[in-house]
Parts: C-alpha cells; sequence; structure tokens
C-alpha cells in the first residue's frame, strides 16, 4: 500500500485520505482474517502401525490423545516414546498451514509472512526421523555370548559334551537325549 500524496488542493488530500483511510481497513480485515484462520489451525498425525494418534492447536498443545488397543503390544516405554515422536511431528506440521494461511490472506506483505512462519519454524522444528525397529528381515546376525571387537567367531572350549550319545551301554534310557528318566511317562 502506497503512502497518500499530501500537499496538492484540498479536494486531492481529501480523496488521498479516504483511499489511504480504506487501505488500512482493508490490510486490518485481512490481518484479522489471518489471525482467525491461524488461531483454527489444527494438525493431527498418527504413529507407526497407527499406535498413537495427537492431534496439536496451532500453538502445539495437544488437544487430543488416541491411543490404540494395539499398543499393548510394546513397551511402555516405547509407547511414551512413541506418544512424544507423533506429537512432535504433528506440531512440525503446524508451520505448513500457518505458512498456507499467511500466503492466502496477507501475502502481499512478505516480511510479516516470513517473520511468522520462521518463528513457527523454530518453535517447531522437523523431528528427528524415527529409527527402524528390527524385524525378523532386517536382522542380519544374532550372537549370544560376549562381543569381541575383533572379527573372529568366538571359540569353543574344550570339554566334554554333556549329552550321552546312544551307543552308550550305561544310557538306562537309549531314547532320551538328556540322561534322565523322561518327564513324559
Amino acid at each position: 500500500m502506497s503512502q497518500p500524496s499530501f500537499g496538492g488542493d484540498g479536494f486531492q488530500t481529501e480523496q488521498e485520505l479516504r483511499r489511504w483511510s480504506a487501505g488500512v481497513a482493508a490490510k486490518a480485515e485481512r490481518y484479522q482474517e489471518m489471525q482467525t484462520e491461524v488461531a483454527a489451525v489444527s494438525v493431527t498425525e498418527s504413529s507407526r502401525e497407527d499406535f498413537v494418534s495427537v492431534t496439536v492447536d496451532a500453538t502445539g498443545a495437544v488437544t487430543d490423545l488416541v491411543i490404540s488397543e494395539r499398543s499393548r503390544e510394546i513397551s511402555g516405554a516405547e509407547l511414551s516414546e512413541l506418544v512424544l515422536r507423533t506429537m512432535r511431528l504433528a506440531q512440525s506440521r503446524i508451520t505448513e498451514q500457518v505458512a498456507e494461511v499467511m500466503t492466502r490472506t496477507v501475502g502481499d506483505d512478505p516480511q510479516t509472512v516470513a517473520a511468522v512462519v520462521d518463528s513457527y519454524r523454530a518453535r517447531f522444528p522437523e523431528p528427528e526421523p524415527e529409527p527402524e525397529r528390527p524385524t525378523a528381515s532386517t536382522v542380519d546376525e544374532m550372537r549370544l555370548g560376549r562381543v569381541d571387537d575383533g572379527d573372529e567367531p568366538p571359540r569353543q572350549r574344550p570339554g566334554r559334551s554333556t549329552r550321552p550319545s546312544h551307543d552308550d551301554p550305561d544310557d538306562d534310557n537309549p531314547d532320551d537325549d538328556w540322561g534322565g528318566p523322561s518327564i513324559l511317562r
């Protein structure tokens, strides 16, 4: 909006003041509309496997939290982590919606748009990516025992096997691999 040019004749000055005043009123109305729409922003995000759903408002406050019955499949620590991670993800999505509202309502004021969007971005940064949960297909190797620093596989200790051989003449029950009476009889 341009500034009025004063100093001409009285009629021209009056016309400029009216034009300028109407522009200020229109701009104030657009800013009021922007403020109302930003206040109505709400974002809902769901966690992996839909264990958790979190809704946040424009201030980042949680307005709804849904924890599914399936969440019983994971530990309390994992559930807590999912709630916080999902909340942060929802909060980080607020910036996108605020930027869209700002551009639509007061986009002719790029400094204001940039300042507001940057403040949301600083307040609600993008969360770290979720660590991948190991599954049967992602586990390459599993070892029991102490992990050594070297690349050598763990050495077997010399010693005799505790399992009796079926060829042992002192074995009372050749069908039992563990050397004792069967518990199934």
